[in-house]
């Protein structure tokens, strides 16, 4: 079904909105999700909790595009879900993901700060921008997606030092354009 008619079923408060939802886009999410907390139930959980928000937030929103809108909703969810699990403890993996690019970002940037967030973000948006099509997907896939980089060299057909290499690059270039943004 196509997403403009599962938005006008969300705004007739049509429970077969949650059914077209979840067909369309609960694997999508589980994945997502599965990538963040590492636990399938708790993934689970994430993408049950992802079509709640979706059904009490439609209306007053109207998003642009429904899949943007529902993957950041579980991912949200599900870093949330992530530090409530992972309060005393470390996740190797996610953190590994963070880390990379943390030295892009200044260390005394709060993420408490909604202003400072909101700036970091437009940034960021714009700096995605300008990234070649591949770079771009490589980038939103291992930090955003949260995928592993031999799950990303599968994804593309490359080898995982090609992978390596090439967000090493944008990873170089974003730290530069935050630098001359004067946000790093």
């Amino acid at each position: 079904m196509d997403d403009h008619l599962i938005i006008e079923l969300f705004s007739k408060r049509d429970g077969q909105a949650i059914f077209e939802t979840s067909k369309k886009y609960s694997k999508l999410c589980q994945k997502l999700s599965y990538q963040i907390v590492g636990d399938e139930s708790d993934a689970q959980e994430c993408v049950n909790d992802t079509l709640l928000t979706v059904w009490n937030s439609i209306p007053p929103e109207s998003p642009a595009s429904l899949s943007a809108y529902i993957c950041k909703i579980a991912r949200n969810l599900s870093l949330k879900k992530y530090r409530n699990n992972t309060a005393q403890k470390r996740n190797s993996f996610y953190n590994t993901s963070i880390e990379e690019i943390g030295d892009c970002i200044a260390s005394s940037f709060s993420v408490e700060s909604k202003m400072d967030a909101d700036v970091l973000s437009l940034s960021i948006n714009e700096f995605l921008e300008t990234l070649k099509p591949l770079d771009r997907k490589l980038f939103l896939q291992r930090y955003w997606f949260c995928m592993d980089i031999p799950e990303i060299a599968q994804n593309i057909n490359k080898s995982e030092n090609y992978v390596s290499v090439h967000l090493h690059r944008v990873k170089a270039r974003l730290k530069k354009h935050l630098s001359k943004e004067e946000l790093l």
